[in-house]
């Protein structure tokens, strides 16, 4: 067993304009990155196509009739102002990213690997059950979560998140749910608002890390290891999902942390010795946001081959 990897080409065709920061480059970075010599042991996949009731784990039904419905032929349509834009090919390229959360969840609950990383793009983790908003269109990671509680009967799912946002919708999908778990370190004051640490959930199942602007190494492992890490632990999830954003890192354009390539791999590191004690090492980490092209390669080369450095003895 190694690393799978689940992708596809449809993902390259959400094309929400040429000067949006959600660009079909960044995937093409993230593959290039992927496709070098080091990572010839990974198994690639192509990303099925989800389905609508698999988007529905998460998402009203009447939002994603309306989705559908906005989804264009030609042009573009805006979901929430201007952030959010579908182009002809994003329907397909969303539903590509929830299939290959779910597929990633299906192949790590079966054995086939010992973990799974979903080169996919539109990020997710914005997505509300009944909105689109921050560039995400449907929340894949909690799908996936749901998924997992829905096909294998587990009754403790975490989400881990990164990304240099506060994943709000996340954190909407699980805030009444005790059997879900999220956790988010993200810059704040900062987009969307959301994520203070006073924000518990009904059963002190959200867990938030707020990191100043300016955040460092120092304190991003500080925070992490003192508070996600202990209470991740506590909840004994038997399945970890990682909202995995490479935005934090300090040449990343559109926010203010300064995080490096080495603070990836600690936290995968950290992650998966968790995973090792609690879930059979069960893994899906799912891409998020990261917008200089350079660091979102460099990040996620080394999140992926910390991946595969999984214990093969814990089966």
């Amino acid at each position: 067993m190694t690393t799978i990897v689940y992708t596809h080409e449809a993902c390259l065709e959400h094309r929400p304009g040429t000067h949006h920061p959600e660009s079909p480059a960044r995937l093409t970075a993230v593959l290039q990155a992927l496709r070098a010599p080091a990572f010839a042991p990974l198994e690639w996949r192509e990303a099925p196509l989800g389905s609508r009731e698999q988007v529905e784990l998460i998402h009203d039904h009447a939002f994603v009739d309306e989705v559908a419905r906005l989804a264009p032929a030609s042009g573009y349509a805006l979901l929430d102002g201007g952030d959010t834009v579908m182009s002809p090919g994003s329907w397909e390229a969303v539903m590509r990213c929830v299939g290959a959360a779910c597929a990633g969840v299906d192949a790590v609950m079966a054995g086939q690997a010992h973990n799974v990383f979903c080169a996919t793009r539109p990020c997710g983790h914005h997505a509300e059950p009944d909105r689109a908003m921050g560039f995400c269109i449907f929340n894949q990671a909690a799908i996936a979560a749901v998924h997992a509680l829905d096909t294998y009967g587990l009754s403790r799912v975490a989400v881990i998140d990164f990304d240099v946002h506060h994943g709000n919708g996340t954190q909407a999908a699980f805030f009444n749910r005790p059997e879900l778990f999220y956790a988010s370190s993200h810059q704040s004051p900062f987009y969307p608002g959301t994520g203070s640490a006073s924000e518990h959930g009904v059963a002190d199942n959200i867990v938030n890390v707020p990191l100043p602007r300016g955040c460092d190494s120092a304190l991003f492992r500080e925070r992490t290891a003192e508070v996600i890490l202990p209470a991740l632990r506590e909840f004994d999830p038997q399945l970890i999902i990682i909202s995995a954003g490479f935005d934090a890192h300090a040449l990343d354009p559109l926010a203010e942390l300064n995080l490096e390539d080495d603070d990836y791999r600690w936290v995968t590191d950290e992650l998966m010795q968790i995973a090792d004690h609690c879930c059979e090492g069960r893994i899906v980490s799912i891409l998020e946001g990261g917008y200089s092209l350079e660091a979102l390669a460099s990040s996620t080369a080394v999140h992926v081959r910390t991946l595969m450095k999984a214990n093969p003895m814990r089966r």
